[in-house]
C-alpha cells in the first residue's frame, strides 16, 4: 500500500514560463554607455595605461578610430580629457584654441557629431603644473572665485569647437551658474552642461592621475566630498539644478550607489554615473588573476549602477559591454 505521498519518480523540475530575461527589473542597453577617452599631445603611437590594462592615451588619429568603434556599437556618448605637452600654474593649454582638447573635440564631433554625443572634460587638472582643479592662491589653496574665471573661458573654448556637452567636474562653488551665463553670453545657448554634482575625494581617482599625467601633491579634500557624507549630495544636486545643469553625475560609482540612488530618487534631470580608473583597474587585477570571472563582472558592476538609478554610466568598458549586449 503506497503512503500518503504520491508514489513513483518525483516529476521533473518545473520550468517557469517567463524566463529571465522577460522579467529582468533592470535592463542594460549600449546607448546608456559613455566612453571615457584620453588624448596625449606630441605622441606617434598610442600610450598604454599600466595602472589601467586595456585603455591608452590616444593620438588624434586613434581618437577619431576609437570614436568611430564607439558609435558603431551603439554608445551613447564619448567624454574627452586632454593631456597637453605642457603643464603650467594657470592651465593655459585648457583655454587655447588649439590646444589638444580643443583639437579632439573638433576631429571627433567632424567624425561621429551626428551618432554619438560629444562631451568634454571642464577642468584645470590636466592642464596645471600643480595638479590641482584651480587656480592657487599665495598660500597654496585653490582660489574659487580665480578658477570660475578660468572655467567661463574654458567653458567658450570647448564651446567653439563643438563639444556638446561640458562636464564641469572640479567641485567648485557656483560652477555651473558662472559656465551657463558664459556659454548663453557666447551664443552657445544649445551647448549642455553634465555638473559634476557629487564628486567624492576618493582613494578609486588613483589610476587615472597616471592618465592624464597629473602631477599633483597632496589631496584635494577641500573641495570635493568627505566619503562619509550622502545628504550633501543633495545640497549640492539643489544647487547645480538651480544653476542650470542639464545632467548632473556621482562620481564614483560603486562604492557610491547608496548616493546614486538618492541623487536619482531627487533629481528632476537625468542621473549619471562615472565608474571610475580605480574600480576599473581592481577588476582587471582580479580577473587577470584569475580571481573572477571577467565578462560577467563587468556586467554585474555595471548593473548594478543602473539598478541604482544612473541613468548613463560612464565607464571604459563602454565598446566591450556593448558588443556583450548585443
Amino acid at each position: 500500500m503506497c503512503p500518503p505521498i504520491p508514489c513513483g519518480p518525483p516529476p521533473p523540475p518545473r520550468t517557469p514560463p517567463a524566463r529571465p530575461p522577460l522579467v529582468a527589473e533592470t535592463r542594460l542597453h549600449p546607448a546608456e554607455l559613455i566612453l571615457p577617452a584620453f588624448v596625449r599631445e606630441g605622441i606617434a603611437e598610442p600610450q598604454p595605461i599600466g595602472s589601467m590594462p586595456g585603455v591608452v592615451q590616444h593620438t588624434r588619429d586613434t581618437l577619431r578610430r576609437a570614436a568611430v568603434e564607439a558609435a558603431g556599437a551603439g554608445v551613447g556618448g564619448i567624454m574627452l580629457f586632454g593631456v597637453p605637452a605642457v603643464q603650467d600654474a594657470t592651465g593655459t593649454a585648457g583655454t587655447d584654441p588649439e590646444g589638444i582638447l580643443q583639437l579632439a573635440i573638433r576631429d571627433v564631433v567632424s567624425e561621429v557629431g551626428d551618432q554619438l554625443v560629444v562631451m568634454s572634460d571642464l577642468c584645470l587638472d590636466e592642464f596645471t603644473d600643480h595638479g590641482h582643479c584651480g587656480v592657487l592662491a599665495a598660500d597654496g589653496s585653490v582660489d574659487n572665485d580665480a578658477t570660475l574665471e578660468r572655467y567661463a573661458e574654458m567653458a567658450v573654448v570647448q564651446a567653439d569647437a563643438g563639444v556638446h556637452l561640458v562636464g564641469p567636474s572640479g567641485m567648485m562653488d557656483g560652477q555651473v551658474a558662472v559656465v551657463r551665463e558664459a556659454l548663453d553670453a557666447a551664443g552657445h545657448q544649445d551647448t549642455g552642461i553634465l555638473a559634476y554634482t557629487a564628486k567624492y575625494a576618493s582613494a578609486f581617482f588613483g589610476p587615472f592621475r597616471e592618465a592624464v599625467g597629473s602631477s599633483l601633491k597632496g589631496d584635494r579634500k577641500t573641495y570635493q566630498q568627505d566619503p562619509a557624507n550622502a545628504r550633501e549630495a543633495l545640497r549640492e544636486l539643489a544647487q547645480d539644478v538651480a544653476e542650470g545643469a542639464d545632467l548632473v553625475m556621482v562620481k564614483p560609482a560603486m562604492s557610491y550607489l547608496d548616493v546614486v540612488r538618492q541623487v536619482a530618487d531627487a533629481s528632476p534631470v537625468p542621473v549619471a554615473a562615472y565608474q571610475v580608473s580605480g574600480e576599473y583597474a581592481m577588476v582587471e587585477a582580479a580577473a587577470a588573476n584569475g580571481w573572477i570571472e571577467r565578462e560577467r563582472t563587468i556586467l554585474e558592476t555595471l548593473t548594478s549602477i543602473r539598478r541604482a538609478g544612473a541613468e548613463q554610466i560612464l565607464t571604459y568598458w563602454a565598446v566591450e559591454a556593448a558588443g556583450m549586449l548585443r
